[in-house]
């Protein structure tokens, strides 16, 4: 029986993690989880709901890191992760994606000499000045396996030199996710005029009011144009900023509201015509379900979906925003078939057993 650690700390990982840890489930003979959270989200409605709504196994550990700056945050984590892997053997560590929490458990795992599994390996936004692309290249330089969802990761990984052996096209867990999940989903009800579904959460839009209130003013002015609602979800640093704004640019049409959980978020997206976001995964989802999105970033690590008209690129940018908006109002994208065949998490877990029992 091999043991592995999962580690996550923000509301992409516990989505993730869930694919996953319903696949280690079907292997129990072979493997057995436990679940480290490092506390980076920590309110119910960023965090514990979706551990309720995805029957994701409670953590065993739980270090309560909460918010911070990132070198204090992650120094947190690191000791913690640290603590608990000195304290008991795993035979690997699982992360995911590309927060403090995934760069801390690989930085934590390598130095003990455990090998580190990382999903959603070889994204690349050529952004440095991106925390999230920090991570995720460091993280990819210190995994044993990389599991790279599209064709472009693995590119990626390959023109950074990394050994071919390691590197496994799995597919994306968000896509098993959504097919799982989605067709469960109430869309629109009748009497209801069209929606968007809009999220602001990346410290680059939030703590720069001038970026922040061209969003709104784009949101309120597409709204008007297309006589729609705008289904907005507010993140909690966002709030928080919003809170300290005093011509923060609200129409009537903007419906604030807090967080969605992941299956509240799916049907969101089915209800909607458009996304517009600086989420990642939001980006995704949208794609999966069949939406264009608007993405409020000058660049994205999902180029394929960019590639083949599913999204545009409109920064923080006002005009923008709303061309792209009418660019892609009412378009149906192409099927996702960049993202593997939806049984991604079933062909991690095969690996990381196989890698278990044969190093």
């Amino acid at each position: 029986m091999k043991r592995i650690l999962t580690i996550v700390g923000a509301r992409p990982q516990f989505i993730k993690a869930a694919a996953i840890s319903h696949a280690i489930r079907d292997m129990r003979d072979e493997v057995k989880e436990d679940i480290l959270h490092t506390g980076q989200h920590y309110d119910d409605a960023m965090s514990a709901q979706f551990f309720r709504e995805l029957d994701i196994p409670q953590p065993r550990y739980n270090l309560g890191v909460g918010s911070g700056s990132h070198g204090a945050q992650t120094a947190l984590m690191l000791k913690g992760i640290e603590d608990v892997l000195q304290k008991e053997h795993y035979d690997g560590v699982l992360v995911y994606g590309d927060t403090n929490s995934t760069l801390a458990g690989a930085l934590a795992a390598v130095k003990l000499h455990v090998p580190v599994f990382h999903v959603e390996a070889g994204l690349r936004s050529y952004n440095r000045e991106m925390p999230e692309e920090v991570n995720r290249v460091l993280t990819d330089h210190v995994s044993s396996l990389l599991f790279a969802p599209t064709d472009t990761a693995v590119q990626n990984l390959r023109k950074e030199g990394f050994d071919e052996r390691g590197i496994v096209f799995s597919g994306d867990v968000m896509l098993d996710n959504v097919r799982h999940y989605a067709p469960h989903q109430n869309t629109t009800e009748k009497g209801e005029r069209p929606c968007i579904l809009a999220t602001v959460h990346r410290d680059f839009n939030t703590d720069h009011p001038e970026r922040l209130k061209n969003i709104l003013t784009a949101l309120c002015d597409v709204a008007e144009k297309h006589n729609c609602d705008v289904l907005f979800p507010v993140h909690p640093r966002t709030r928080k900023r919003l809170e300290s704004m005093d011509d923060a640019p609200i129409s009537g049409r903007i419906k604030m509201m807090a967080p969605l959980s992941y299956l509240e978020t799916l049907a969101a997206v089915q209800r909607s015509v458009l996304v517009m976001t600086d989420s990642g995964g939001l980006q995704k989802e949208a794609f999966f379900c069949g939406r264009c999105c608007v993405v409020l970033r000058p660049e994205t690590e999902w180029t394929e979906i960019v590639d083949c008209g599913a999204a545009l690129l409109a920064d923080a940018d006002a005009e923008k925003i709303v061309d792209a908006a009418d660019k892609l109002w009412d378009n149906i994208p192409c099927q996702p078939t960049q993202f593997g065949d939806g049984r991604a998490a079933v062909k991690i877990v095969k690996n990381i057993t196989s890698f278990l029992l044969y190093k």
